[in-house]
């Protein structure tokens, strides 16, 4: 009889052999894992410890395990990295002043990135801006839309370096902080702000301003905290 000790053992020579796999392609992202009965074939395993080892693939982001299907391989990616995080930063987001120290690494990341735009966007760059900022613009009296175009703009600007990393912490950022953020209030004087604010960082990029810029954009989050705190209290 297996003891807990084999079986752990067990399981993680299994994860092993199936994250090399999903490395090499031989099980492609995308698609399903195999069935249980022809893993626990394969690697002479009892199902318990298939089981495991799909929680432990799942906890590192290299499979999606949905109840009632069959796990799905997950190419190893950035995303993956920062949604396998989740459970613990949900966590994290619990302990006192928890929100308040994730929402203060988002400034110091988009301080650079406003930065780094108004050095180097590219007119394709500008463009998109521009055209973030219109449909926030235009969202002003729907409140719904104005959160989901509120969130375009920023996504803008994580995109411009052209690093990979950066799209994966802005949807991480979205992620983990949207349900604070979807309980807030929204007026249409509350999102007007915002949007000036969004025009200032924009006109400071288009000027080639990056102190500007950078102002600009510690005010505007500085001041979207200020409207955290009034609903909730500290974080």
């Amino acid at each position: 009889m297996q003891g807990q000790d084999d079986k752990g053992r067990a399981a993680d020579l299994v994860v092993q052999r199936l994250a090399q796999k999903i490395q090499t392609g031989e099980l492609p992202d995308g698609q399903p894992l195999p069935p249980e009965r022809n893993l626990m074939e394969e690697f002479g395993i009892s199902r318990t410890v298939v089981r495991e080892a799909v929680v432990a693939l799942s906890n590192k982001g290299l499979i999606e395990a949905r109840p009632r299907h069959r796990p799905v391989v997950r190419k190893p990616g950035f995303d993956a990295a920062f949604d396998a995080l989740e459970s613990i930063v949900t966590h994290l987001l619990h302990e006192p002043g928890g929100v308040r120290n994730l929402f203060d690494t988002r400034i110091i990341i988009e301080a650079a990135l406003v930065r780094e735009a108004a050095k180097n966007a590219t007119k394709e760059d500008i463009v998109a801006l521009k055209e973030a900022l219109a449909a926030n613009e235009a969202a002003i009296h729907d409140s719904d839309a104005f959160y989901e175009t509120d969130i375009g703009f920023h996504k803008v600007l994580y995109s411009i370096p052209r690093n990979p990393v950066l799209p994966a912490i802005n949807k991480a950022y979205t992620n983990w902080l949207g349900p604070q953020w979807s309980q807030m209030p929204r007026l249409p004087d509350r999102n007007r702000a915002n949007y000036e604010s969004h025009r200032e960082i924009y006109d400071a990029i288009l000027m080639r301003d990056p102190d500007a810029a950078e102002a600009a954009l510690r005010t505007h989050l500085k001041n979207a905290w200020e409207q955290v705190r009034k609903t909730f209290g500290e974080l």
